[in-house]
């Protein structure tokens, strides 16, 4: 089961990034170069008059780096924090819990996700702001002149951003869904077969 979430939400990112890269690189030119453009459409011609469409794309590499495990850990991590809490936190079967307390699982299983997207994204966050900042370098040199500190500065209050932006989201999704009278269904339990299977082994 967790195989699957790690490839739907890997597959799904990959395709996402190549319509994010020239985004993604017009807003970093706009936060860390002084005196560049100020909005997306006067940074996205200026880019392709300059650089061409390879300007857009540079940063696709470590962006994929970045976000691909972040939305893997996205996805994979909360649905397993969620059913581990229910197996050995909460006193109850989330059948028995009511919408309150069933959201508030979905915070801290969100925010303990986000934690973790926020630990295997950082490194790439760092080449990526680099990369764009610096038009004319490549991966390697952006890593070998960051450093391994380098990486890795910021990464506390990263943390704590991603950590509460990832809970609200999944918060505000359940809280949706519940609105709506469609709550999550239950975690998945393993097939009586394959039970049956692993235990005559």
């Amino acid at each position: 089961r967790t195989s699957m979430y790690l490839a739907a939400s890997a597959s799904a990112e990959f395709f996402a990034d190549i319509f994010l890269c020239p985004m993604e690189s017009v807003k970093v030119r706009i936060q860390t170069t002084p005196g560049w453009e100020t909005t997306l459409r006067a940074g996205a011609p200026r880019i392709m008059k300059e650089e061409g469409i390879n300007g857009f794309y540079k940063g696709l590499s470590p962006l994929w780096a970045r976000q691909i495990p972040y939305t893997m850990m996205k996805f994979a991590c909360f649905e397993r924090t969620v059913e581990i809490l229910y197996k050995y936190v909460v006193p109850k079967p989330r059948s028995d819990c009511n919408k309150a307390e069933q959201l508030a699982v979905t915070f801290v299983a969100g925010y303990i996700a986000g934690v973790f997207c926020a630990i295997v994204s950082h490194p790439a966050d760092s080449i990526v702001s680099k990369l764009n900042a610096n038009p004319g370098g490549g991966v390697v040199s952006a890593a070998k002149e960051l450093g391994m500190a380098g990486m890795w500065k910021g990464l506390g209050p990263r943390i704590i951003m991603i950590g509460t932006l990832t809970a609200l989201q999944w918060f505000i999704y359940d809280s949706v869904k519940v609105a709506f009278r469609l709550p999550r269904p239950p975690p998945p339990e393993m097939p009586e077969s394959l039970k049956r299977k692993l235990a005559a082994e």
